[in-house]
């Protein structure tokens, strides 16, 4: 009996998996960076409503035993339901690390899932008195999550074909998983091949007129959807070995018109290397150097933005298809998507925060009438050097015209604070972001003992799963 065949890229992945990977001390100082500043973004996203009322148990009141524990919260929930807890707020204000390529995305959606899984395995160990996982186990399963999704973004745009970039956080979250679960080479192969066949959302919750929140647990709905796949595969579901180049219905023929995905790199840690933080506000990545520019210019613009005949900013062309909107923007999930709301908010306070973003900050009607004046063009040069590996620039330009001819900059940033170019400049002030972050919840003396252990390399990768979540718990008397 001929043996079946399986798709390369399946077998690419799945060996990446389960191989036993030293990884350079970059990559695990940057995954602990990341990790820092996803607990960050999610317990920030724990003061806003809107992202709260989405949160804990579907059964209100359920505890499951040797559940994991959702940070900043007293909740103790299975570990599919609590990737999408915490992968909802990790994203939720459009704050945490970046990837830019051919596709776009947000790694560090995955710790949403590896986390939970991670505690929910730990605890279950635990009461098994079998070891536990620690968070070195955490930063290597992080590593490999982004890259897998990292690396598949390089070459293969997915939301040309209207697919959202969140699958290929379920393609990464099911992978490791799989691995994390114990799976062998071929449980890994048949778990990702069934996130394939998962496809993805359709991008229509980020485009106008339909611009919604969806857009904000997308990711921990795709983060959770992969470790519930790789948990039916470790019960003995099966997989399907050509899920993406079987004729007809494969996923080739069915969204890529017959054109094969490519890995054009061996998967190590590149991605983890060179992922892009939010350092200091909360904006769409490739408006992250319009708003740095928008700050320089606030300054020099005071008492001078009515003397402004036009704005003109030229950026990329993926800045171009995503974040370029005239006209009404009816929500903040519609807001944080515009580059010309974001640079106009820039200009007029000289910050950014996720509160800009709300009904109350946007019936300011010098807002409006700034976006009136703003044209937005490409500058090719920026959309060649966005794509070159060895620039990966995300660089914007504004020039601004006055009613009396004269003019001002054009102030350009090429990359931005949070670009592996300025890690020495990004890293304290990301360390910062942290501290605001969490101390919106936890207590001073905790804060200042997280902040130590995140400097302190050795101890945090020598902890434990649950003692480490344990330190961002606000009610821990259940435990």
């Amino acid at each position: 009996m001929a043996t079946q065949k399986t798709d390369e890229i399946l077998e690419t992945i799945a060996a990446y998996v389960c191989k036993d990977i030293s990884f350079s001390a970059e990559a695990m100082q940057t995954a602990s960076a990341c990790l820092a500043d996803a607990l960050g973004c999610g317990i920030l996203a724990l003061k806003f409503p809107a992202c709260k009322k989405l949160l804990g148990p579907i059964v209100p009141g359920t505890i499951v035993p040797n559940g994991c524990c959702i940070p900043g919260t007293g909740d103790i929930l299975d570990p599919i339901r609590g990737a999408f807890n915490f992968g909802t707020m990790i994203r939720w204000l459009d704050f945490n690390d970046t990837w830019l390529a051919a596709e776009w995305g947000h790694p560090s959606d995955n710790i949403g899932g590896l986390l939970p899984l991670l505690d929910y395995l730990s605890r279950k160990n635990r009461a098994e008195r079998i070891a536990v996982f620690t968070c070195r186990d955490l930063l290597i399963a992080m590593i490999k999550a982004y890259e897998i999704q990292g690396v598949l973004a390089l070459k293969n745009s997915f939301n040309e074909r209207g697919l959202d970039h969140v699958i290929l956080v379920k393609v990464a979250t099911a992978a490791v998983a799989a691995g994390l679960l114990g799976g062998n080479y071929s449980q890994v192969i048949d778990a990702i091949s069934n996130a394939w066949i998962d496809l993805g959302p359709l991008r229509t919750y980020r485009h106008s007129p339909n611009t919604g929140s969806r857009k904000s647990w997308a990711a921990g709905d795709a983060t959770s959807r992969g470790v519930q796949l790789a948990m039916m595969v470790m019960q003995g579901e099966m997989g399907y070995p050509l899920a993406l180049s079987t004729d007809k219905w494969g996923f080739y023929d069915v969204i890529f018109e017959g054109v094969p995905l490519t890995i054009n790199q061996p998967l190590g840690s590149y991605v983890m290397e060179n992922i892009l933080f939010k350092v200091a506000f909360p904006a769409e990545f490739h408006a992250q150097t319009a708003v740095e520019a928008a700050f320089e210019l606030h300054h020099l613009l005071k008492g001078r933005l009515e003397d402004i005949k036009s704005i003109n900013i030229s950026t990329h062309a993926a800045a171009i298809r995503i974040i370029d909107k005239k006209g009404e923007l009816k929500n903040p999930a519609d807001r944080d998507h515009c580059l010309q709301y974001m640079v106009a908010i820039g200009i007029l306070y000289g910050t950014l925060t996720a509160h800009h973003y709300e009904d109350r900050a946007a019936i300011d009607p010098r807002i409006d009438r700034l976006r009136a004046k703003m044209t937005v063009t490409e500058y090719p040069s920026y959309s060649v050097d966005y794509l070159d590996p060895a620039k990966r620039s995300i660089a914007n330009s504004i020039l601004i015209q006055f009613q009396n001819g004269s003019s001002l900059g054009p102030i350009a940033i090429e990359y931005p604070l949070g670009h592996r170019r300025r890690r020495k400049e990004g890293l304290p002030l990301l360390f910062n972001k942290f501290e605001e972050n969490v101390g919106t919840l936890l207590p001073l003396g905790r804060v200042k003992q997280l902040l130590a252990l995140f400097q302190n390399q050795k101890k945090l990768e020598a902890m434990t799963i649950p003692t480490f979540v344990e330190q961002f718990i606000v009610n821990s008397s259940s435990l």
